[in-house]
């Protein structure tokens, strides 16, 4: 088989491929000629007003959450530094408790000097 009939094979192919195409596009366009252009034009109509109603909605629910979101990143910046001062409040508490500790030991010690 030369070149030449190969391109021959693949062209007749993709003809009858486009044929059944052609076909096919005909039938959907007798159905559309049958007066269901108004009717597609109308659900259109209908869908794009439901679109733009659906879009306002979104606005004003966006809206909503912006009002809400940046009293939230305070509350989560406040919260931020309560947990540095918590942190700073524990480190603090455990150095009074490590010196009451070391002056209750100290004054056992005293104590049991006097003692004996």
């Amino acid at each position: 088989m030369s070149f030449a009939t190969a391109t021959n094979i693949v062209t007749i192919i993709l003809c009858a491929a486009v044929l059944v195409q052609s076909m096919r596009m005909m039938r959907s366009l007798r159905a559309v000629r049958g007066g269901a252009i108004a009717e597609m034009v109308a659900a259109l109509d209908t869908a794009t007003g439901e679109a733009r109603s659906v879009l306002c909605e979104l606005k004003i629910a966006l809206g909503g959450c912006v009002d809400v979101a940046r009293p939230l990143g305070e509350a989560r910046e406040i919260a931020d530094e309560l947990a540095v001062m918590i942190g700073i409040a524990n480190a603090s508490a455990d150095r009074i408790a490590e010196v009451a500790g070391a002056a209750s030991a100290g004054s056992d010690t005293a104590a049991l000097d006097r003692a004996a």
